[in-house]
């Protein structure tokens, strides 16, 4: 079930309530998801890479020191430019995955690609997170990898210089991070790689065409024509500048304010076409009452006073569930969402620690296998806890906009993905910079 347990620090934050509709325009931290990929493909690119508005946190650090540590000279001095300059990639190294998913998937092949001995290890809950998969897909490859448990951290990825790359099947169910660590890493395997899904749909496809997108950007040669299989060809990758847009996913709570307020929020930086899921987000926050319109402005959400229930398959979007899941708290009718039992596999199991929380602040909500049924009710003040899960405290930062009392009993947490979140939301929350 995850790392359910917590204890409370003697100085837990304070969810400010809200007292008018919010007004902010606000410019947000870099794509957490597009930075990590810029990262690992500018480190295995043929010349220098640039990264304009990256996202400078936690998971991203971690990436980048990991990258660093095998031999990649990467400059993240200067927090609107980062600078990549590839260089042969060497052991012996460690890296630390933290809490990262994408640093625990996508740098064990950039490994394989080293000379030497590259060890992996991360904070107690990373042990739990599923690498099976990736472990057996590597091996199929020509990747020697040394696992002192079953399919889990810790890992030595005995790295020879080189990866043969071929075919392999996955069961890529538990996420689509199992997929995306292959493809950035194929096009330098000495055949590139093809890779197909077998088993349950591979959640938050969106990640998976960013994936695709973002090699193909750097000069990659991608055929994702059959569904479930992605085949890359080995090649070179080319240096390049990458802007990277504001982080969607980070974004979705300053966007549920608008609503739970009946106020208006917007998105500075925003472009015209985007890799991440908006199109999906646009139609759940237009379902739960929300309008939402792109110009040159931003991406603009406007609350109209009420918030409503819905059901969704969240299966592309388990990011937004948390905060959905504060959301339909707040709404006049029932919610449904399904499609995301694989998030029992992050940071904690977001399933069962949502319902926990909110059920001791008065909600009715059932856990489902794969999802979580709400019906809304008045909720009360209390300690949430985190479970040092970033997005667990975006709900509750969420939820105490209306209900006054909400203690999170470890906001830092946030540092993971948006170090700046607590200033941010007080901020928009009181009107005062």
């Amino acid at each position: 079930m995850g790392n359910l347990t917590a204890t409370r620090p003697p100085q837990p934050w304070t969810a400010p309530t809200a007292s008018d509709p919010v007004a902010a325009t606000l410019r947000l931290p870099g794509s957490k998801s597009m930075t990590a990929r810029a990262l690992v493909l500018s480190a295995l690119a043929a010349g220098p890479s640039t990264l304009a508005g990256p996202l400078r946190a936690r998971d991203t650090e971690l990436m980048a020191a990991g990258l660093r540590a095998m031999g990649a000279h990467v400059s993240i001095s200067d927090d609107d430019r980062w600078l990549v300059r590839p260089h042969p990639l060497v052991g012996p190294a460690h890296v630390d995955v933290g809490l990262a998913g994408t640093v625990m998937r996508f740098v064990p092949p950039v490994a394989g690609l080293a000379d030497g001995r590259i060890t992996f290890d991360g904070d107690p809950h990373a042990r739990t997170r599923p690498l099976g998969p990736l472990i057996g897909a590597l091996r199929s490859l020509g990747v020697r990898i040394d696992v002192a448990g079953a399919g889990s951290l810790p890992l030595t990825v005995l790295g020879a210089g080189g990866v043969t790359g071929g075919e392999v099947v996955i069961d890529a169910s538990a996420s689509s991070q199992l997929v995306s660590g292959l493809l950035l890493a194929a096009p330098r395997f000495d055949r590139g790689v093809v890779v197909r899904h077998v088993g349950p749909p591979v959640p938050s496809a969106p990640h998976l065409r960013m994936t695709v997108q973002m090699l193909r950007a750097a000069g990659a040669a991608v055929d994702d024509t059959t569904p479930d299989v992605w085949a890359v060809e080995p090649g070179p990758l080319t240096g390049r500048g990458w802007e990277i847009e504001p982080d969607l996913s980070g974004a979705v709570p300053f966007f549920a304010a608008a609503l739970v307020t009946g106020g208006e929020v917007t998105l500075q930086g925003w472009p015209r076409s985007s890799a991440q899921p908006v199109e999906q987000l646009r139609s759940l926050l237009h379902r739960m009452g929300g309008e939402v319109t792109l110009s040159t402005t931003g991406l603009t959400v406007r609350g109209t006073g009420a918030v409503h229930g819905l059901s969704a398959d969240l299966s592309d979007v388990s990011e937004l569930t948390p905060a959905l899941t504060a959301l339909a708290m707040l709404a006049d009718s029932p919610s449904t969402f399904t499609g995301i039992g694989h998030i029992r596999g992050h940071e904690t199991d977001r399933l069962t620690a949502l319902a926990r929380e909110f059920t001791a602040l008065g909600a009715d909500v059932t856990e489902a296998p794969d999802g979580l049924e709400i019906r809304p009710r008045p909720l009360r003040g209390g300690v949430f806890r985190t479970y040092q899960d970033h997005r667990m405290a975006h709900a509750a930062a969420v939820a105490g906009l209306a209900v006054p009392g909400i203690e999170v009993d470890d906001v830092g947490c946030t540092s993971k993905t948006m170090p700046e979140f607590p200033a941010l939301w007080s901020a928009m929350v009181t009107g005062k910079s």
